[in-house]
């Protein structure tokens, strides 16, 4: 430093003081954004784990089988709470800042608001770029491993809920009893009774039987040489067979739908492929969700401080009062606009497109605002 003019002193001073600065401020920015991250993905995890516990509860599915289904659930819901986080983080931060007057401190040192703003733009970057990996990859590698993962929970655990000579009634309208269990897999001497058709009751009996899959998350019962006897008003049928395949009663739709199983890349080539308009305009817009919920992050940067700035001395509650308005306007028309592109009415670009526009143009407005005062 003995070296350097009194003026390149006070450069290198002024930078390492903006260095502390700008990591003070990010650290903080960081704490906000995991924190609302694991707030809001909680939130919207519920839903789907109402819908997870009616078809896996039946089978006695585990606490560790449970979390590994939230695990997996996770970079599904990020693709929407990443920007929302963004906002929220900023206006908290920033909205604080702004109500111990640091703002006008930052202001009276001479710094302008792009430089006020700087840490907000880091962190809206690499909030771009998780969501773009969250799109792109890692949310289709997730719901693969997850209808996996329920696969696997439902085949496993309901061979485990059935206990050797006892009734087991965990399938409506079904009682199941085992003698023997051969495997970790495989049941032995199996008797089922089949009351799902209350006229036509069934009774079934077999060597041998294991479960498994049937498309979607239905659960099925694969049987070697059995019986059969099913019985009706006024006759009754009695059929042996070599093999049978037995759908049981678990009905459940899946947490996730099929398509966010799809990379871009897939999504494109299946909506070309597509001769239903639905299907296809479906297809679109999942491809263009993965790219518009992304460029909100970008489109955030330029409106989370000026929003604070607005949001004045309310403190922290009128921030976070701001940022759920906004990302509910935006939703919104984001719905509408989808639904108006479902029904013909309008392109898929148009749809897809309109709502992540008109925020950019306010947000725009309003940085520009700010950095001209």
């Amino acid at each position: 430093m003995s070296d350097l003019s009194p003026l390149e002193q006070d450069c290198v001073k002024i930078f390492f003081m903006l260095k502390i600065l700008y990591r003070t401020i990010l650290k903080e920015l960081l704490l906000s954004f995991l924190l609302t991250l694991a707030f809001l993905n909680s939130i919207l995890m519920m839903e789907k784990l109402l819908r997870l516990s009616r078809l896996l509860a039946g089978v006695g599915a585990s606490l560790f089988d449970m979390a590994r289904i939230i695990v997996l659930l996770q970079p599904q819901l990020m693709l929407l709470t990443i920007p929302m986080s963004l906002l929220l983080s900023t206006l908290l931060v920033y909205g604080r800042m702004n109500m111990d007057n640091e703002i006008i401190v930052m202001k009276a040192s001479g710094m302008n608001f792009r430089k006020i703003s700087f840490p907000v733009i880091a962190l809206g970057i690499l909030c771009f770029c998780a969501s773009i990996s969250v799109g792109f990859s890692l949310g289709p590698k997730s719901s693969i491993k997850l209808r996996e993962a329920i696969a696997q929970i439902i085949t496993l655990r309901s061979t485990v809920s059935v206990e050797e000579g006892m009734f087991n009634t965990s399938f409506k309208d079904i009682v199941i009893m085992v003698k023997e269990k051969k495997s970790r897999d495989t049941l032995g001497n199996i008797f089922i009774y089949d009351n799902r058709k209350a006229e036509e009751p069934k009774v079934l009996m077999a060597k041998e039987g294991k479960f498994f899959m049937q498309g979607g998350l239905n659960i099925g019962m694969y049987l070697q040489n059995g019986y059969i006897n099913i019985s009706r008003p006024t006759t009754v049928t009695e059929m042996f067979f070599d093999k049978y395949n037995m759908i049981l009663a678990i009905e459940a739709e899946s947490p996730t739908p099929k398509k966010m199983e799809y990379t871009p890349r897939q999504l494109l080539r299946d909506a070309v492929k597509s001769d239903s308009y639905k299907k296809r305009a479906a297809l679109y817009l999942e491809f263009h969700r993965r790219l518009s919920l992304p460029a909100v992050c970008l489109i955030l940067i330029f409106m989370g401080t000026p929003l604070a700035l607005i949001a004045g001395k309310s403190g922290r509650l009128g921030g976070l009062a701001i940022g759920l308005l906004v990302f509910t306007v935006y939703y919104m028309l984001l719905i509408y606009g989808e639904n108006l592109v479902m029904a013909g009415k309008v392109h898929h670009l148009i749809g897809a497109w309109t709502p992540c526009l008109l925020l950019g143009i306010v947000a725009f407005i309003l940085f520009k605002r700010e950095d001209s005062a």
